[in-house]
């Protein structure tokens, strides 16, 4: 049924959408939502970003609210019904029922979708055609879902919005939180207050590309690199007594999902980083499968990149070319066009 529901509403409201919005929107990833972002710091001459963080979207929308947003726009009683019952669907936990009296259904098909719409009501709607107009410099928006960021040029226009935001979610029944909640100041000196902000699991900052022009940056975040070097870590751990080569063919299709995310311009030193620690790893746990052979580093090191190499690090996702274009650091140069070498 929610999947129904999604099908008849997501037409409508597609249209409506503004073109910063790109949490789970067909057509609208996140790589998109970072390419946006960069051409936003770098055209607008952005210094400025106000780096929100909510206290339980998902579990915090109020229903009446919700309805009171897609009634002007959903005419049909049967499916504004079928919406009622999607928001009230049980959830059993714990082999205990509950029904929620507010949030969208978790889990649901069309959670996602819902919460898009309540945010494009409350915080789209007001900031581009309300607070953007009024503001002396240039500013943008950008949102996945529930994170967003929001970008100034002019330091009183950012500590103008960060000081009424929290008023204006709070008439929506939402809440910021206060501690996560920062103005970041992108070209303050280092060590001096935050200059980097996450987004999307990426660390965003502003460099210099190879012209000696301001540019933003982005690196996987140190969070879900540790995260994703552990978690490999557990698996080869719990796979070390297959035989080699199902190991590493296996392995390897981990490493190129990896990739497949992560590998973004700006970022092999990320991904060539998570490359190296997985092969320490696979070194260390192929050692301890027991019996006489022991794989010393000089002779992993040799044997395996000929014999059955893990898959290299590959950026496959550029501004430049939407084809892989880097197998190896050196193999090429689009990277250098946007990011003054970082790349290498």
């Amino acid at each position: 049924m929610q999947g129904g529901v999604k099908k008849v509403l997501e037409p409508l409201y597609e249209e409506d959408f503004k073109d910063f919005s790109y949490g789970f929107r067909p057509g609208r990833s996140a790589h998109r939502a970072i390419e946006y972002m960069y051409k936003e710091v770098v055209n607008k001459g952005i210094c400025y970003i106000i780096d929100a963080d909510q206290k339980n979207y998902f579990g915090s929308i109020p229903h009446g609210l919700l309805r009171g947003f897609i009634a002007p726009k959903e005419k049909d009683g049967v499916i504004r019904k079928m919406i009622d019952k999607c928001m009230k669907a049980g959830v059993l936990e714990n082999r205990q029922v509950s029904y929620p009296e507010e949030g969208t259904p978790q889990g649901g098909l069309v959670s996602l979708l819902l919460s898009d719409m309540y945010l494009h009501y409350v915080l789209d709607g007001w900031f581009s055609e309300q607070i953007q107009p009024l503001i002396k410099g240039q500013s943008f928006i950008v949102r996945y879902a529930d994170d967003f960021i929001l970008g100034f040029a002019n330091k009183q226009d950012a500590m103008r919005v960060m000081e009424v935001m929290p008023k204006l979610f709070g008439k929506y029944q939402l809440t910021l939180h206060p501690d996560k909640t920062k103005l970041i100041d992108l070209e303050c000196k280092k060590g001096k207050s935050d200059r980097s902000f996450d987004l999307l699991e990426f660390t965003h900052y502003k460099g210099l590309s190879r012209k000696g022009e301001p540019v933003l940056k982005w690196k996987t975040s140190s969070k879900k690199l540790t995260k994703a070097i552990i978690q490999t870590e557990d698996w080869i751990k719990q796979n070390r007594h297959r035989s080699l080569k199902e190991l590493i063919t296996e392995l390897s299709v981990k490493l190129r999902g990896h990739y497949s995310y992560y590998g973004i311009n700006c970022n092999y030193k990320g991904i060539n980083s998570y490359y190296e620690q997985v092969k320490h790893r696979l070194q260390k746990w192929l050692n301890r499968r027991g019996g006489k052979h022991k794989w010393t580093w000089e002779k992993f090191n040799t044997l395996i990149p000929k014999w059955l190499p893990l898959a290299r690090p590959k950026i496959y996702h550029s501004f430049l070319t939407t084809k892989p274009i880097l197998e190896e650091p050196y193999a090429g140069k689009p990277l250098v066009q946007i990011c003054g070498g970082a790349g290498r």
